[in-house]
């Protein structure tokens, strides 16, 4: 790529990496449920007024809103009130194996033997960080895993729709979403709604920039790059987000500078890049927040 182009490609992913810690910070002020509710509200006023779908892309984009919205967004939300976030941003890595388990177990796909090295590679990674003082909590592990896996599973749905632009599928998905999280921030959260009355700039600020910064300008610049280049050449620079995330955890909001955690980090990365590296693999959405 242009050297122009690289700096956008870095750019954006700092973008996402520093989402993470707009995110952890605002969900100590509004209800995580609730911030990723109100996220897609905002998304959504932005696009949908611009975007068309027909009755046919209806049901995908419809099973996209819960298996990205719901439940990658909504779960990472709430983790992060458990998680360090740069651990957390590691951890969601365990998408990209668990959507080539996925593709191998569902869809018959044959594994290989660079992406089996990949999944032993990530794995390993995962072990090095349980090993060091920044493992997060059962509950924040569980929703951490199980959104990696609303994204995994939001991969195959993807490349099995028919044709939907990146912002379409933003915008209606991010639509449908909202009376999903809504209901769920109800169930969990409405004794703490009151939150809103008095969230500071953090809160608002994780509101407005994992909508507008992450998800329109971050994405519409990331399939920019991708209808420009190969996918070779673009998809890579996303390994960096979750290494910028732990040195932006640790700079910004004092994370604990653990070594354990950035051998991990690197150890997970590599690993997740072998599996990217094989063109069948069902991993096209960038795992961000």
């Amino acid at each position: 790529m242009p050297f122009r182009d690289k700096l956008f490609a870095l750019a954006v992913v700092c973008v996402w990496a520093l989402n993470m810690i707009v995110i952890k910070l605002g969900v100590q002020e509004i209800p995580p449920l609730l911030t990723t509710a109100l996220r897609f509200v905002v998304v959504s006023a932005l696009l949908v007024p611009f975007t068309r779908i027909t009755r046919a892309q209806l049901p995908g984009i419809l099973l996209v809103s819960f298996t990205f919205g719901t439940v990658h967004f909504g779960l990472l939300f709430a983790a992060l009130e458990h998680a360090e976030a740069g651990t957390s941003a590691v951890i969601i890595q365990l998408g990209g194996p668990i959507a080539t388990v996925l593709a191998c177990l569902m869809l018959k796909e044959p594994l290989g033997r660079l992406r089996s090295a990949g999944l032993v590679i990530s794995l390993a990674g995962i072990l090095i960080i349980a090993a060091g003082p920044t493992w997060p909590s059962p509950l924040g592990l569980a929703l951490l895993v199980a959104s990696a896996t609303g994204w995994a599973v939001t991969n195959l749905i993807v490349n099995h729709m028919s044709s939907v632009s990146p912002m379409t599928m933003m915008g209606w998905s991010s639509l449908f979403s909202v009376p999903q999280l809504f209901l769920a921030s109800w169930l969990f959260e409405a004794e703490r709604w009151g939150m809103v009355a008095t969230a500071g700039i953090h809160g608002w600020m994780a509101v407005v920039y994992s909508a507008i910064a992450s998800s329109i300008i971050g994405y519409g610049i990331w399939y920019w790059l991708l209808q420009r280049h190969s996918v070779n050449a673009v998809v890579p620079y996303s390994m960096l987000n979750p290494l910028l995330t732990v040195l932006f955890g640790i700079v910004l909001i004092g994370d604990a500078p653990s070594l354990v955690k950035l051998i991990g980090a690197l150890v997970m990365v590599i690993g997740v890049a072998l599996i990217l590296r094989k063109p069948s693999a069902p991993t096209t959405l960038p795992d961000t927040a």
